[in-house]
């Protein structure tokens, strides 16, 4: 029992990150030292594309595949151009993957760019091995989450009916605290093997913004 709940807490975390702070979600896949360019760096090292065409949803691949044709030609030409096609290549390459994730391109972010500390935490797991201290990192924010949600909610509870404000109040309080346990929720039920990142958590959020209507 204890093995289930962490695992629904830990699922789940994701999904609240994606309801409540959706803008940073997969931030280190468009940093210049994150694993989408770092397999891009051995592509270009093996002038074979093979390494990075997981990233990307294969009615992306003519797209790419044609920007890393044109990258190898003109980064052989100088140290200059070799810089500035590995950048275009790197450009392209990440915004047709967040295309296939259904996320914007906002641009390259620097290298050491800091991440949630549950995907650095992810990423260290898959390096290690792993997975304890990931799973400790994200039980600790959902369970936090969970707590400060819940106490906000049942202090508001004792005064709802004192007037329409406190009531309000209460109304508010009660929606937040229902929609993030929805949201890990609808993360820890959902088949392990879904990848539409997007979608996932879509009727979570339509439904909390229907909630405060």
């Amino acid at each position: 029992m204890k093995t289930n709940r962490s695992k629904f807490i830990a699922a789940g975390v994701f999904s609240a990150a994606w309801l409540w702070m959706a803008a940073p979600a997969f931030a280190h896949c468009d940093t210049l030292d994150g694993p989408v360019v770092t397999d891009a760096k051995t592509a270009l090292a093996k002038k074979d594309l093979t390494p990075v065409l997981k990233w990307i949803k294969p009615d992306h691949e003519a797209e790419l595949k044609t920007a890393f044709a044109r990258t190898l030609v003109v980064r052989a030409q100088s140290s200059e151009a070799r810089e500035l096609a590995d950048q275009f290549f790197f450009e392209t390459l990440v915004r047709v993957h967040r295309a296939g994730e259904g996320a914007p391109y906002t641009g390259l972010k620097p290298a050491g760019t800091k991440v949630e500390p549950a995907i650095a935490a992810a990423d260290r797991a898959l390096e290690s091995g792993k997975a304890d201290a990931l799973i400790k990192t994200v039980t600790d924010e959902a369970a936090a989450g969970i707590r400060q949600r819940f106490a906000e909610a049942i202090e508001k509870q004792k005064h709802a009916e004192l007037n329409v404000e406190a009531g309000r109040e209460y109304v508010a309080a009660y929606v937040e605290f229902v929609h993030y346990v929805e949201a890990l929720d609808a993360t820890a039920t959902r088949p392990a093997s879904a990848h539409e990142h997007g979608e996932a958590v879509a009727q979570p959020a339509k439904a909390a913004h229907e909630h405060n209507q």
